[in-house]
């Protein structure tokens, strides 16, 4: 049997409206051999998580440039949770601080990246953390 593709759901939250570095990482993700779905400008968390939970993704991948990563990245970790979905990883990037970045990941925030980061790393990074903490649908289901 095959081995399962990893699903990433790119979103751009909020009123930024700056949406190439996600269409560039949703491109390398996708050229990397996952399964790529973008939700387009201006996602609510309420919306991006109905969308992960529907296109059942192992990764939510956010882009925000808007300086509202401290709301929004919480906002849609605590929308899994409610959901019961915190087996989804969290990750993403935009202009984001060092030290805040230091404090999305002490929540649980997976890894963040910055400016300068190349699109090898981000896939690296979801690669390796599927490797370690994916499921295995087809395994559950059967």
């Amino acid at each position: 049997m095959p081995e399962r593709k990893i699903r990433v759901l790119v979103a751009k939250p909020g009123l930024d409206g700056h949406d190439r570095g996600a269409k560039v990482i949703a491109a390398a993700l996708r050229d990397a051999g996952m399964e790529v779905i973008y939700t387009g400008l201006h996602q609510t968390p309420e919306m991006i998580v109905s969308a992960a939970i529907q296109e059942d993704v192992d990764v939510v991948a956010l882009s925000i440039l808007s300086g509202a990563h401290m709301t929004l990245f919480p906002a849609v970790q605590e929308a899994l949770l409610a959901e019961g979905a915190d087996h989804i990883l969290i990750t993403g990037g935009g202009i984001i601080p060092e030290e805040d970045m230091a404090a999305l990941e002490s929540r649980g925030i997976g890894k963040l990246f910055g400016p300068g980061t190349t699109t090898s790393q981000a896939v690296e990074y979801i690669s390796g953390w599927f490797t370690e903490h994916g499921r295995d649908r087809e395994a559950v289901a059967q």
